[in-house]
């Protein structure tokens, strides 16, 4: 039999979905499971971007331009300029999601061994996408004791080689929540610039944002143009996950024209999905203000149940929709495993991502896990009481009853 490549054996499973086939057989048993374990919004998707594909007149689904319908491009660029980020149409490049936007950019920006370092915990397909541009991930960790902050900059510098082509952040972070000032933003900025790196910033959260504090965009950062990457999606901002519509931006004009050979080498994005996004761009203030104002009540209520379990400590995030908790386990892959095959409280059971996915330290993250408070506050209130009870009887418990 033929074997596969190293590459495909070297790919990570998602810590996000590998427990599927666990939760697919809780069900059948007549289960009860509130899914925390991924970013999946119950928010409905704006009535605007439904009704502009239900009522499209195409008649023949035909491939788009490579780069993203030109009228799409337009108005999305002038939603960038509504946040002061100096955007223009030939800076975007229209993406299968924002999977394909971190794919295309780290195949633009990077060559096969070149390092990439990242502040851990992060996103988990990080990993993957890296993997299959081979790349080698750096990590640096941050610290669940200060909320997830950025690591010292000096901290970075230490890891600088020959070798280091780029740096990479979320913000606001999946899977953290953390939200990075501007100062953290200008001291990366400057490294960059000394060290003559990319910057890629992930940035599809921006909407979430919590406290009043503000969001910063690396493309508020002034004298690095030729160094940032913005990668974007609609998924999250217009609860639009199966649309599968994201953005490449850069104002770099050899890593766009670099950049474009790519999507031209996939041809297009999806065509429907633009229709979609290009008409979400209407979306009305009030339709985000009511969704911030549920994510924080959801935030406030997931935060305050985890503090009050005997052993737990979660950090309160200012921003997306995502914690890390660490809680009093020896090993969360098994806790999370285990809370779908063996535990249930009144035939409910809550699903969650073992955080040591969202790590490229072996062995970090072993009694952490990451929370995702999209469901409303009745679930999540019954997610909240599972946990505690799972909590009290799980085998590997750290601490004295």
């Amino acid at each position: 039999m033929p074997k596969i490549s190293s590459k495909a054996g070297a790919m990570p499973s998602s810590p996000i979905r590998k427990l599927v086939p666990f939760a697919e057989q809780a069900k059948k048993q007549g289960r009860t499971i509130f899914h925390l374990n991924i970013g999946q919004p119950d928010i409905e998707t704006p009535e605007v971007m439904l009704q502009a594909i239900k009522n499209s007149n195409i008649r023949v689904i035909e491939y788009t331009h490579s780069a993203g319908n030109e009228s799409y491009r337009k108005k999305l660029a002038a939603y960038y300029q509504k946040f002061n980020m100096p955007v223009a149409t030939e800076d975007i490049i229209i993406t299968t999601g924002g999977s394909e936007a971190i794919e295309i950019a780290m195949m633009t920006c990077f060559n096969p061994g070149d390092e990439l370092i990242i502040p851990e915990p992060f996103y988990a397909n990080y990993n993957g996408f890296s993997c299959a541009a081979d790349l080698v991930i750096k990590p640096i960790r941050s610290s669940i004791e200060n909320g997830f902050a950025l690591p010292p900059i000096a901290e970075f510098e230490k890891l600088i080689t020959p070798k280091t082509r780029g740096i990479m952040i979320c913000n606001p972070g999946n899977p953290t929540g953390y939200l990075y000032t501007h100062e953290e933003l200008e001291a990366l900025k400057n490294l960059i610039v000394k060290y003559d790196l990319f910057l890629l910033s992930d940035e599809v959260y921006r909407e979430f944002c919590y406290d009043g504090k503000q969001y910063v965009s690396v493309m508020h950062l002034e004298g690095a143009d030729q160094n940032i990457v913005l990668l974007d999606s609609i998924s999250k901002r217009y609860s639009a996950c199966g649309a599968r519509i994201g953005a490449m931006i850069s104002k770099n004009k050899e890593v766009m024209t670099a950049a474009l050979k790519f999507a031209q080498a996939r041809l297009s994005p999806p065509t429907f999905g633009q229709v979609g996004a290009e008409a979400a761009l209407e979306t009305p203030q009030s339709y985000f203000d009511a969704v911030t104002k549920e994510y924080t009540a959801r935030r406030d209520f997931v935060i305050d149940a985890l503090n009050q379990m005997e052993g737990v400590f979660c950090p309160k995030p200012s921003g997306a929709f995502y914690c890390i908790a660490r809680l009093p386990i020896d090993n969360a892959d098994t806790f999370c495993q285990w809370l779908l095959e063996s535990f249930h409280y009144n035939q409910k059971t809550v699903m969650l991502a073992p955080a040591t996915g969202f790590y490229s330290t072996p062995g970090a993250g072993m009694n952490e896990v990451r929370l995702a408070y999209v469901l409303n506050l009745d679930s999540l209130r019954e997610a909240m009481t599972c946990l505690s009870e799972a909590l009290k009887v799980y085998p590997g418990r750290t601490i004295n009853n």
